[in-house]
């Protein structure tokens, strides 16, 4: 069995995690070309799987496909609903070259799409046609990226459970190259201001169009330049960032406005996954309660193995 909680040293990956961002954002860009809005945009997300990551089932025209990453053979899998199949291997290749591969895969399952090239929430974009800069790919630190995903899923989806009121599903966003899980108090909240990098404030506003606590996994990056757990209120509520949180390790950061956990403490935590649990437990309870969330009418004890939730 490999490493349940493996070591993710994002300076050890960082040139293949910023080219798998890409690759995911192209896939990504075909799912948003070809489905109709979601609020919060739910409908664009990847699905992590018991091989990588995969986008759920897409139409184009007649034909009814879906693209899968594959982080255990390394191939990115492109099948149709007729059995009509092609892959490309996940290497070293610059972006440029991935785009071309994979839109000739797309002709040939008989798949026409357009895109928009520009990446998103990217600082210096470069179109995915003209990148040839981005091209590394080192194949156990994908692989190892996408064990964290996994049990970050595990978790992620027993925290989901302990919620009545609205709450997305376990997802990874490909622009922000996150995996997230968040909950809503069920009130508007106020405008964003949006201004990320190459993503319209129209979308940023739609997706923070109502109070949420939301949580997350992120490999890191800036400001956070290790793999770390997140949690953030918005719009944030007085009190919020001083709230005590569970483990010792974590913090309120003052540059990203969130609370962060290193995942290097969740790994070497003798529990690792009840060490998560606490921290999302805390860092929602931080939100709902300087925000004044309806607890009572939102909470439920988490889900149990074949057990329906008792009501009274």
């Amino acid at each position: 069995m490999p490493d349940l909680w493996p070591e993710l040293s994002y300076a050890a990956w960082k040139d293949t995690c910023a080219t798998l961002q890409l690759w995911t954002q192209i896939v990504g860009k075909t799912r948003l070309a070809l489905t109709p809005w979601l609020n919060h945009s739910w409908h664009v997300t990847l699905h992590v799987t018991a091989r990588g990551l995969s986008t759920p089932l897409m139409t184009a025209g007649e034909r009814d496909f879906q693209i899968e990453f594959d982080f255990i053979d390394h191939v990115l899998w492109l099948r149709t609903s007729d059995g009509g199949s092609r892959q490309l291997m996940l290497r070293p290749v610059a972006v440029a070259e991935f785009y071309a591969a994979f839109r000739h895969a797309l002709s040939e399952l008989g798949i026409e799409v357009r895109i928009n090239e520009i990446p998103n929430e990217v600082a210096d974009a470069i179109a995915f046609a003209q990148d040839l800069t981005h091209s590394a790919y080192d194949q156990d630190f994908a692989n190892r990226f996408w064990r964290v995903l996994l049990r970050s899923h595990e978790a992620f989806s027993l925290f989901r459970t302990a919620f009545l009121g609205k709450v997305s599903p376990v997802h990874f966003f490909w622009g922000s190259f996150d995996l997230a899980v968040t909950r809503f108090s069920g009130r508007r909240a106020p405008p964003h201001p949006g201004g990320i990098p190459h993503l319209p404030d129209a979308v940023v506003r739609e997706a923070y169009s109502h109070e949420v606590s939301s949580a997350g996994f992120w490999p890191g990056g800036g400001p956070i330049d290790y793999a770390a757990y997140y949690s953030y209120a918005y719009s944030a509520p007085e009190g919020f960032s001083a709230a005590p949180v569970r483990p010792a390790e974590a913090f309120f950061s003052k540059d990203l406005g969130e609370f962060i956990l290193p995942y290097e403490a969740v790994r070497a935590a003798s529990d690792p996954r009840q060490t998560l649990l606490d921290f999302l437990q805390d860092t929602y309870v931080a939100a709902a309660e300087a925000g004044a969330w309806d607890r009572a009418e939102l909470e439920c004890e988490p889900g149990r193995l074949g057990k329906p939730r008792i009501v009274g």
